[in-house]
């Protein structure tokens, strides 16, 4: 079986939790014997930064793609590019109609890209599926607006292309549309009554996350020796929320004057960026908070950090799964996170980690204490979520479940063509 995988962005120095679940399906499917040919955009100022998923050895074609926009600020258009933008490619359809022997055609993109490659499933009578990531409908009202005000102002050329493709019978026309948790799939059911909805949990390699890292972590980050490292993974980006954990990183530190917050991920919005560091020169945390900036997949210095860490938190204003609490399980360390989405429906609060409000910090500052002053509680939760991890989140079990699915499609789409 051979299957393309079509993706919005795949870039290392902005490498995210959409580009990780694809690379860990991918591992998977190898497992099962399913190849993969990846497709997505040219990288721009990539910074000599090798291709992740090539030197896994899968086969990756790039095509040029634009934002269809004039008249934003270069700014602007470098964060849509990087959180969502809806990109126009001319070379994508032809390409995709070239590749030889498909029998699937994946896409982990929505709008325009995914418009194309559903043109090109449908004329060559493939099965289409598609996979929601960032979440689409399961977005708090807020975060929509801004989603919406970023994409505001300028002439949007690419609107004409929308119209040709078809974008708005994009969901009508895919096989299945696959989400990451029961709440999307629930109000994508109830929105799309005739749709094919399944939900698919993304997984974790768990024996890469159990090989002894800290060492290496040590390494790389001397001046946290000696130090109760506090661990938020993630893209510098106002959804993330990590400017709140600054604004409560005082009194959590006056409280404990041997903690230090770690911010690991790559900056997307170069003005919350600069906001963090400000935020971090006022209150005189140089010393106490750090930033790594983004780091390569399954980067050994990453899980040493992991493996490191008293607790992994997550102050996301919106998560639709939160695959980092599971590579924190699989670390061995336990879970602080505000309650979304994904971390509700993975984290049971008391039993296998922590669960907070963004506007009651309290809760997370018990939490925090709860951590620090109770290693045996804290190892307990831990090791909830790591069975949970074992029992229910292997990604090569996971990726068998998506062959048997394409098999399915495959099936159907022959009887189709027997029967006509």
């Amino acid at each position: 079986m051979r299957v393309a995988h079509l993706l919005r962005k795949c870039n290392a120095a902005e490498w995210g939790g959409t580009e990780t679940a694809v690379q860990r399906l991918l591992e998977g499917l190898r497992a099962h014997r399913v190849n993969a040919v990846v497709y997505c955009p040219h990288i721009r100022n990539n910074g000599h930064h090798p291709d992740p998923l090539a030197e896994a050895g899968w086969t990756v074609k790039r095509f040029n793609a634009c934002l269809p926009i004039l008249g934003v600020p270069e700014q602007r258009k470098r964060q849509l590019i990087a959180v969502g933008g809806n990109l126009m490619s001319f070379d994508l359809l032809p390409a995709l109609w070239r590749e030889p022997d498909l029998d699937v055609i994946h896409t982990h993109t929505l709008g325009r890209l995914g418009a194309i490659a559903l043109n090109v499933a449908r004329r060559r009578g493939l099965p289409f599926v598609v996979t929601i990531h960032g979440g689409l409908l399961d977005l708090p009202t807020q975060l929509k607006s801004d989603l919406d005000q970023l994409g505001n102002g300028g002439w949007e050329w690419g609107k004409m292309f929308s119209l040709l493709l078809q974008t708005r019978r994009f969901f009508a026309n895919a096989d299945v549309v696959i989400t990451c948790n029961e709440k999307e799939a629930n109000l994508f059911s109830r929105q799309y009554p005739d749709k094919r909805v399944m939900v698919q949990a993304h997984g974790v390699p768990l024996a890469r996350y159990q090989q002894d890292q800290r060492e290496t972590a040590r390494q790389a980050f001397p001046q946290l020796h000696n130090r109760d490292v506090l661990l938020a993974v993630g893209r510098l980006d106002p959804v993330k929320n990590q400017s709140w954990l600054i604004e409560h990183a005082p009194p959590l530190f006056k409280r404990f004057p041997d903690a230090a917050l770690v911010l690991a991920g790559p900056c997307t919005d170069e003005t919350y960026g600069q906001l963090i560091q400000q935020k971090i020169d006022h209150l005189g945390l140089a010393d106490r908070v750090l930033l790594t900036g983004g780091m390569p997949p399954d980067d050994p210095r990453l899980i040493g950090l992991m493996q490191e860490a008293k607790a992994l938190l997550l102050p996301s204003i919106s998560e639709t799964f939160g695959l980092v609490i599971l590579e924190a399980w699989a670390a061995g360390i336990p879970v602080i996170a505000s309650r979304t989405t994904g971390s509700c429906a993975l984290i049971q609060h008391g039993r296998n980690g922590w669960l907070f409000s963004l506007v009651h910090p309290g809760e997370f500052h018990d939490a925090v204490s709860s951590v620090l002053q109770c290693p045996e509680l804290s190892r307990e939760l831990a090791a909830a979520g790591h069975e949970l991890v074992r029992n229910h989140h292997d990604s090569v079990a996971l990726a068998g479940r998506m062959k048997r699915l394409y098999e399915q499609l495959m099936e159907e789409k022959h009887a189709v063509r027997d029967s006509a």
